[in-house]
C-alpha cells in the first residue's frame, strides 16, 4: 500500500464509534505550528484559565512583546504581569525562553523522539506539566496519536458522549481510535464546545 492509498485519520475514525462526529463536523485538521517557542508559550498562557481569558491575555502578550526567547528573556516581569500573566506564569514563560535559548531548540530536536520522550524532555522545564507537553505534541509538532485525558474539555466531552467514566476508562475507550487519537480529541473538543449537541448514532 502506498501513502496515497493509506486511510486518512478521518477514514479511520469513520470505522469507529466516532463516525457520527466525523459526519457532523466534517474533516477537522491538525496543523503543526510554524513557531515552536510561541506554541509552547501559548500553552503556558492557557493553563488553568478560561478560553476567553486566555485569548485576551495572548492578544495582549503578542501585541506588546516580541514573543521570541530573546524577547521574553529581556521583558520586564512587571510588564508581563500587566498583560494578565500571573507571577507564576511570568516565571514559567521565562523558564521556557531560557530553555529554548540555552538548548538552541529547533524542530530537529524532537524528530527522532517518541511522544513519551518529548513529554519527558519538556517536563524538565519548571512550569511544564503533562497537559502542556501534550498540547505541544499536538499543536506544535502535529503528532497524530495523543489523547490528553488531563484536559478538562476532553473529559467533559467524553462524559457527554459516553457517560461518566474514569480517566483510565477514557483511555481504554480511546484505544480503537489509535493511531489518530489527536484527531479524536479534536472531534470531542468540537462536540463539547457545541454545548452537548445531539449526535445521532453514538452508542452510550
Amino acid at each position: 500500500m502506498t501513502d496515497a492509498d493509506a486511510p486518512t485519520p478521518h477514514d479511520h475514525l469513520r470505522t469507529t464509534d466516532l463516525e457520527p462526529l466525523v459526519e457532523t463536523y466534517g474533516e477537522l485538521h491538525l496543523d503543526p505550528s510554524d513557531d515552536l517557542f510561541q506554541r509552547l508559550v501559548v500553552s503556558v498562557v492557557n493553563q488553568l484559565i478560561s478560553t476567553e481569558a486566555a485569548k485576551t491575555i495572548r492578544g495582549r502578550l503578542f501585541d506588546r512583546f516580541e514573543v521570541t526567547p530573546a524577547g521574553i528573556l529581556a521583558a520586564d516581569a512587571d510588564a508581563l504581569r500587566e498583560v494578565g500573566l500571573s507571577g507564576q506564569k511570568v516565571e514559567y514563560v521565562k523558564n521556557v525562553a531560557r530553555w529554548f535559548d540555552e538548548q538552541d531548540v529547533t524542530r530537529d530536536r524532537f524528530t527522532d523522539m517518541t511522544d513519551s520522550e518529548v513529554v519527558a524532555d519538556l517536563t524538565e522545564i519548571t512550569g511544564i506539566g503533562d497537559w502542556t507537553a501534550e498540547m505541544f505534541l499536538m499543536f506544535g509538532l502535529g503528532r497524530e496519536d495523543v489523547f490528553p485525558v488531563g484536559d478538562l474539555a476532553v473529559r467533559r466531552g467524553m462524559e457527554q458522549l459516553f457517560g461518566e467514566m474514569t480517566r483510565g476508562e477514557m483511555r481504554t475507550r480511546a484505544e480503537p481510535w489509535a493511531p489518530y487519537r489527536s484527531y479524536a480529541a479534536l472531534y470531542i473538543w468540537q462536540h463539547y464546545t457545541d454545548g452537548d449537541a445531539d449526535i445521532d448514532g453514538i452508542e452510550f
